[in-house]
């Protein structure tokens, strides 16, 4: 490509933060020496044609700058690269523990040189530190810089020399670079938002359920954060905090001149007052909660991440934070054992909140061919909700619906190196599921403005570099709107529908509002399991199924005990927009997906709290079963990723053997077994060799962008307030 836009121009020079990030369930039960099944904790020492995916992987690079990018050359393929880091990391002197070390950082300290340099890193604990950890600490040129309310984690700056000694501490479980984080009423129709507001006297809305949007800001003072259902002015931002550094005023949480949280708050709770409501968002009188972790460019990094989430730990009760979304991301370079985010991610859910992850915009290269396995991190976590895109031509009947090209797919690539420097890959099924994510209509915020002028009319940054992307809705500035694109966008969709899955039932843990979600998504004919999950977010389906759902289940209910309180089951199929269709029926589970009523009408304890959905499937032998414990005999495993045929989960041509992600090889169409880098059937595995700013361009290109087909009618603004839904 000859000719880039400009603001894609800008975006690349200050290496911006937009690249979705996406994950993979990962096999979190293991098969013990006496044969039982292992949990692993979260700490570590432990066609239709037209579909498409993506997402971005690791870079092996100086990490000190947060902005700093790789070149222009491609990573060394990963057999060959880890060899040669290897050679050089064994031949320094004294302890070194190097299955401590993330890969990316092992990398970067093999170079000579790089020893003296400084690195900025995420150090995860299993103690306090004792005297061989504090003497490192007190060092010159050593700084701990950030530490955790509710973990003895820390944040630390040092030379890159003094990591291999620690690594040798026995506190110390892992330590990973600090890396750079990035962003990733047509919709209330299409997605079945309005059905559930039709069905219900007052109709569902969010109300009193919590949102918190994890991103670049939310401008305070747009009108679509205002109460939608009466004409009172008060705003449903309840809460606001900057975890971003010292970047001037603009830092502030209530503004974004980035212009990227405003838009992604707007799709999961925006009223319905602008445009005649067709602009509403999907849960449009949730409460926002705006935890800014990106700055004015969109950059941000994984601590300034961590400390938000630690934030929410402590205090989702007081705001009844049930729902998080998290439409940025980060190369998936470690394991979800290990990755610090996913470890975060993990606590959330745990403690009863719901967090939703875009997958990322990677899902072809340059030349517009597939690519399967860029995933992002932490959509990369098995706890999390990982969404991907779909692109709806701008109709509200689904039929012509298809997943988004440039949508990242499974299975996730992050991995891990055990003892002797081997390296072994997650390889899960990501996303869970997809929703709409193409050239969507929301809330537009303002740009940086003067303290003498507040009101000077600037743009975002985003639509001052990427004019295309103002919808010319209106003139004031509290009621603009822009056009966005990308799994940044599906993932607030699948929170709004959260949310009023709480509503409607508050006592659902986040594994059933996972499954729910899942088994009522509906197949999308021509896309496999990689690209879609279980298929399109039906919120029609998942809201009616949640309703049904007992309010008195617990961890200790027993395994098999009626899940819903009808002894009837609901007819799996729904009408969305004149057009109806069958529910995928069932849920992914790692490395495979399960299916059957038993899912809906039986008690899984995977849908407790403090279990992973996948921990319910043991591998004996290299064939997966249910464990008996957390999951019964009623759900059925399968043993292949299908090529959907539009009707359920199971239903369509195989297309890859579930045995293949467990060994970590894959079956090419002439029958020849390869590993990394392997074509599958219609696309190309990615092993850790990708040009990272031709990832990056790409991302950017489809956020400004999207794909140029039909879209969302832009619906022009009278200045009238339209109260209601």
């Amino acid at each position: 490509m000859r000719k880039i836009n400009s603001g894609i121009k800008f975006f690349t020079a200050v290496a911006l933060c937009f690249i979705l990030f996406g994950g993979g369930l990962g096999a979190t039960t293991l098969r013990s020496q006496s044969g039982r099944s292992v949990k692993l904790s979260s700490r570590a020492v432990e066609p239709a044609g037209r579909s498409e995916s993506g997402g971005i992987q690791s870079k092996s690079v100086e990490q000190s700058s947060p902005t700093s990018a790789s070149g222009g050359g491609t990573v060394q393929p990963a057999a060959k690269s880890r060899a040669h880091t290897l050679a050089r990391l064994n031949k320094i002197k004294g302890p070194v523990a190097l299955n401590k070390i993330s890969p990316d950082l092992q990398d970067f300290l093999s170079v000579p040189g790089n020893a003296r340099k400084h690195v900025r890193v995420i150090c995860q604990l299993n103690a306090a530190p004792g005297r061989g950890i504090n003497q490192i600490y007190a060092r010159p040129g050593v700084s701990v810089s950030y530490s955790f309310a509710n973990s003895i984690d820390l944040v630390a700056s040092m030379p890159a020399s003094v990591v291999l000694e620690l690594s040798a501490q026995r506190e110390l479980d892992y330590i990973s670079l600090d890396r750079e984080v990035r962003t990733l009423g047509h919709v209330s129709a299409t997605t079945g938002a309005d059905s559930v507001r039709a069905a219900v006297p007052g109709g569902l809305d969010g109300t009193g359920v919590g949102i918190a949007i994890l991103d670049s800001g939310v401008d305070r003072s747009h009108k679509a954060f205002r109460v939608g259902r009466t004409d009172d002015s008060d705003r449903r931002i309840d809460f606001a905090k900057s975890f971003v550094g010292d970047v001037g005023a603009y830092a502030q949480a209530n503004q974004d001149s980035f212009g990227h949280g405003t838009h992604v708050a707007s799709l999961a709770a925006g009223n319905g007052r602008i445009g005649n409501a067709n602009y509403v968002g999907i849960a449009p009188n949730a409460s926002i909660i705006n935890l800014r972790v990106l700055d004015d460019a969109g950059r941000g990094t994984v601590s300034s991440v961590l400390q938000a989430l630690d934030w929410l730990l402590s205090n989702h009760r007081t705001y009844n934070i049930r729902v998080v979304n998290m439409s940025l991301g980060m190369p998936a370079i470690d394991s979800y054992r290990n990755d610090p985010v996913c470890i975060a991610v993990r606590k959330l859910v745990d403690a009863g909140v719901v967090v939703v992850a875009a997958a990322g915009n990677n899902g072809k290269d340059a030349n517009g061919n597939k690519v399967y396995g860029l995933i992002h991190s932490p959509g990369i976590e098995p706890s999390a909700i990982t969404v991907g895109a779909t692109n709806t031509y701008g109709t509200n009947d689904r039929a012509d619906d298809v997943i988004a090209t440039y949508s990242s797919r499974g299975p996730t690539r992050s991995r891990r190196i055990d003892e002797q420097g081997r390296l072994t890959y997650d390889n899960l099924l990501k996303p869970d599921l997809v929703a709409p994510g193409n050239k969507l209509v929301a809330a537009q915020s303002e740009g940086e403005c003067p303290v003498s002028n507040v009101d000077c009319g600037a743009r975002n940054l985003l639509v001052t570099q990427n004019p295309q992307m103002e919808a010319n809705v209106s003139t004031d500035d509290s009621r603009r709107q822009m056009f966005m694109s990308g799994t940044s966008m599906s993932a607030p969709v699948v929170a709004g529908a959260a949310a009023l899955m709480l509503q409607a039932n508050p006592r659902l843990t986040p594994n059933l509002v996972k499954a729910l979600l899942m088994y009522t998504a509906q197949p999308l004919a021509g896309a496999n399991t990689f690209e879609q999950g279980a298929g399109q977010l039906n919120i029609e389906g998942a809201v009616r199924l949640a309703k049904l759902v007992r309010t008195n289940l617990t961890n200790s209910t027993p395994l098999g005990a009626p899940l819903l309180t009808t002894q009837s089951r609901p007819t799996p199929e729904s009408t969305i927009a004149g057009r109806t269709f069958q529910w995928s029926q069932g849920v992914l589970l790692g490395h495979t997906f399960g299916s059957g009523t038993a899912l809906i009408t039986e008690y899984q304890r995977i849908y407790g709290t403090g279990v992973l959905m996948n921990d319910g499937v043991l591998m004996n032998d290299g064939v997966l079963m249910n464990d008996g414990v957390l999951m019964n005999d009623g759900v059925l495993l399968s043993d292949q990723i299908v090529i959907s045929n539009g009707t359920t989960i199971t239903g369509g041509m195989s297309y890859v053997l579930v045995s293949t992600l467990i060994s970590d090889s894959v079956l090419r169409g002439e029958g020849v077994l390869m590993n990394d880098g392997v074509l599958m059937n219609d696309g190309v595995l990615m092993n850790d060799g990708v040009l990272m700013n031709d990832t990056i361009i790409r991302a950017l290109q489809t956020l400004a962008n999207g794909l140029q087909t039909s879209h969302m009618l832009v619906v022009v603004d009278n200045g009238e307030d339209h109260i209601g839904y």
